[in-house]
């Protein structure tokens, strides 16, 4: 696996990517509210990521950490609340603006939404040439950087359904990172794999996380790796953050009994 920091800086400099790590706000959540039905979701939320740090949001199924992660690519709406990303406004904004700013945005879902009847190396060229005009050799390049990067340079003209599980999510990791994003999501990105394909996925990230100035929001069960790449990790419960601060203070030293109890759950 390539570990070429200087490439994968400069790919993203002349792309006009990723801003300086300046400790800039790049996302703010401001009294976000999201309601399914009658159950609250997010309650009033209010968080906030600077630029180039790796956030891990921790907790409970069902206490709102996916509905972020949802609210940030444009695939749900907040009932109430701003959401600004890099400084514009991603709701309450309209359409044309929205789809401004999602392009800084690229996310890894939990499953691996590749499309079969490609190559490996079309999907990760298609929508760097249908969304950001560039052209094919110039896609091309970029998506053979990123498949040298996720360890899989020989699979490019393979057909996704030809790959393992690890491989696929590692394609669909470079293909995220393809748009040159100036936000990574990573939304449970092992919790489809086999058990012994996890560790391959998690390594590439970590790879990333340590060789880029990429801003990640990770969704995660995976406490050892929220240990290992976090510069911030929030807990969450019912909606609401109950207690944020480094991994090492939130691993080693919780200070909310809500946070020891989880903790003591999965640990």
């Amino acid at each position: 696996m390539s570990t070429d920091t200087p490439l994968m800086k400069e790919a993203d400099a002349d792309a006009g990517g990723n801003p300086p790590v300046d400790g800039s706000e790049l996302i703010r959540l401001e009294q976000v509210s999201k309601r399914f039905g009658s159950t609250t979701v997010l309650d009033r939320l209010d968080f906030a990521v600077e630029s180039g740090k790796h956030v891990t949001l921790i907790g409970p199924s069902g206490s709102g950490k996916t509905t972020i992660l949802r609210l940030l690519m444009t695939l749900t709406k907040p009932d109430e609340g701003t959401i600004t990303v890099a400084g514009e406004k991603l709701f309450p904004a309209p359409e044309k603006r929205v789809r401004e700013v999602r392009k800084k945005i690229g996310m890894v879902f939990q499953q691996f939404n590749l499309f079969p009847n490609m190559s490996v190396l079309r999907n990760i060229t298609e929508a760097p040439m249908t969304v950001l005009g560039l052209s094919g050799d110039e896609a091309e390049q970029r998506a053979r950087e990123l498949l040298d990067l996720v360890g899989l340079a020989d699979k490019c003209d393979a057909r996704p359904t030809r790959l393992s599980g690890g491989q696929q999510q590692r394609v669909a990791i470079a293909r995220a990172l393809a748009m040159r994003p100036q936000v990574l999501l990573l939304d449970e990105v092992t919790s489809a794999l086999d058990p012994e394909l996890v560790a391959g996925v998690l390594d590439v990230l970590r790879d990333i996380a340590r060789t880029t100035d990429i801003t990640m929001l990770c969704v995660t069960h995976e406490m050892n790796f929220a240990r290992d790449i976090s510069d911030q990790v929030l807990m969450f419960d019912s909606g609401r953050v109950v207690e944020s601060g480094p991994p090492e203070q939130i691993f080693g030293a919780p200070e909310q009994e809500r946070t020891r109890e989880f903790l003591g759950a999965v640990l």
